[in-house]
């Protein structure tokens, strides 16, 4: 185990955080001038001189590391990455707000860096602008990832960048195998940025105020789902706002490899993804569906009305964003279902929503379609296709594990929450594990979208955390760090 190359990478990731406290503490102090913010400045160089210690320990750990990774240092990093950052993450939150516990400040930031949405706040009003710039800010910086997100920076991993950033990005592998890797992250990275500045001027345009734009790019563009305010996006009651939030989430939905593919103009390839087709035509169908179910069955809205709200939840849910405009947790069980089942699969591949995501789940229900085919037709052989390429076996069978495995840690995963909290309906524990898992942020009944985490136990928030993580990390960069036997057959 090459420990030094892990050490150097964890030092970015702490100066990244370092960077980050930084800045939020100077948007509250020069910006929003308060007694309050005064008040918190050595809360917030506390956390920054921690960040930035660590940084340089880890720097020192790992001087003279050898350029080469291999698969048991990727994962290793990426898991520690994710882990370490989440525990510094929290500092500002532990210190800055007396009544946070350890396990509140750990769930929020675990739930900002890999852009779940799930909250244990709330009165969010109430919260200095310096720490709400940071709660939006994470969920931004983990968008794509602590550690993908420096894969250009760091060139001199070489081969060893493709190997961190398979484990980060659930992006289709033969985009990965296709081109240098290290100039498709690239791509990507300025793709990121200027949908950000775009998002944060178009909702400026809409009536929000510069700090709100700001946030909520911060949390839109990354399929976050934290708002400034504890209505989250109702509390604007403005249908223009919530049209330009349905763009972007969708946007943020949707594998970065096919906007490339648009802008660069091979928009014909672009346009027959059959992943991205998948997903629009989900999108599209089951908000027709909900705009019926609201509008003849429930009467709850006029037609304008119920179609804008549908699509706000359907997005919203597919994307794993988060966002609420309405109490979906009172609609009719059916449409329980159908937000269910939206949450579960999520969005595309390489995008930075979470979810099984739909290009598994296509997969996977034609893996079942062949199985049934061939136990009456055993002497066919026909190949299994998609996206106009064949699937081979292997990657049949890590489609086919990924979905098992994911279904063992949510079947696992239940007693262990109710267990916790004797007092949780099965319908909340269900919602709990799966809002968490899958990186959607509310749920129903208990943890439904007008209510929150804040009620669980500290072992349950921190519990939660790891399945957030282990969710946002495709589980096997997590389960390998607890399985120190497995490190060799990842050489």
């Amino acid at each position: 185990m090459n420990y030094r190359i892990i050490f150097k990478l964890l030092s970015v990731i702490m100066s990244t955080l370092a960077i980050a406290f930084l800045v939020s503490a100077e948007v509250g102090q020069i910006f929003f001038p308060s007694e309050l913010e005064t008040q918190i400045q050595e809360e917030w160089w506390l956390s920054i001189g921690i960040a930035g210690l660590l940084a340089v320990l880890f720097r020192v750990f790992g001087r003279n590391a050898s350029p080469k990774i291999f698969r048991k240092e990727g994962l290793a990093t990426i898991g520690l990455g994710w882990i370490v950052a989440s525990l510094v993450g929290a500092l500002p939150y532990v210190l800055i707000l007396r009544d946070c516990t350890v396990g509140d400040a750990i769930f929020e930031s675990t739930s900002g860096l890999t852009t779940t949405g799930a909250s244990v706040f709330t009165n969010l009003e109430s919260f200095p602008h310096s720490l709400m710039f940071w709660r939006c800010l994470s969920q931004w910086i983990g968008g794509l990832g602590v550690v993908v997100f420096f894969v250009a920076i760091l060139s001199f991993l070489g081969a060893g960048a493709k190997i961190l950033y398979s484990n980060e990005a659930s992006a289709h592998s033969t985009d990965i195998e296709s081109g240098r890797i290290q100039k498709g992250v690239i791509h990507i990275g300025i793709l990121y940025l200027a949908l950000s500045a775009i998002c944060a001027l178009v909702f400026r345009a809409c009536g929000m105020d510069w700090f709100d734009a700001i946030c909520h790019m911060f949390t839109t563009i990354s399929t976050g789902g934290f708002s400034t305010y504890s209505g989250s996006i109702a509390a604007f009651q403005n249908p223009l706002i919530e049209w330009m939030i349905i763009l972007f989430m969708i946007i943020g939905g949707t594998t970065f490899f096919y906007i490339i593919g648009i802008i660069s103009k091979q928009r014909l390839k672009a346009c027959s993804n059959t992943e991205v087709n998948i997903y629009f035509a989900m999108l599209i169908i089951t908000t027709l569906v909900l705009t019926v179910i609201l509008y003849w069955r429930m009467n709850l809205y006029d037609l304008d009305d119920a179609f804008r709200t549908s699509a706000f939840q359907v997005v919203s849910i597919m994307t794993t964003t988060g966002y609420m405009t309405a109490d979906y947790d009172a609609w009719l069980p059916v449409t329980h279902t159908l937000l269910l089942g939206l949450m579960i699969i999520g969005g595309c591949s390489g995008s930075t929503s979470g979810g099984l995501k739909v290009v598994r789940v296509a997969i996977g229900v034609k893996v079942c379609l062949h199985q049934i085919e061939h136990a009456f037709r055993s002497r066919v052989v026909r190949p299994m296709m998609f996206n106009g390429r064949v699937i081979d076996v292997e990657d049949r069978n890590n489609v086919v594990n990924y979905l098992l495995l994911m279904g063992f840690i949510g079947v696992c995963s239940l007693p262990i929450i109710s267990l916790a909290e004797v007092g949780l309906s099965f319908e909340g524990a269900i919602a709990a594990m799966f809002a968490c898992l899958f990186n959607i942020g509310p749920g129903f009944h208990e943890v439904g979208p007008t209510l929150n985490f804040g009620f669980m136990a500290p072992f349950t928030k921190i519990f939660l955390s790891l399945l957030m993580i282990m969710g946002r990390l495709e589980l096997y960069a997590v389960l390998v760090l607890f399985a120190p036997s497995l490190w060799k057959r990842f050489s």
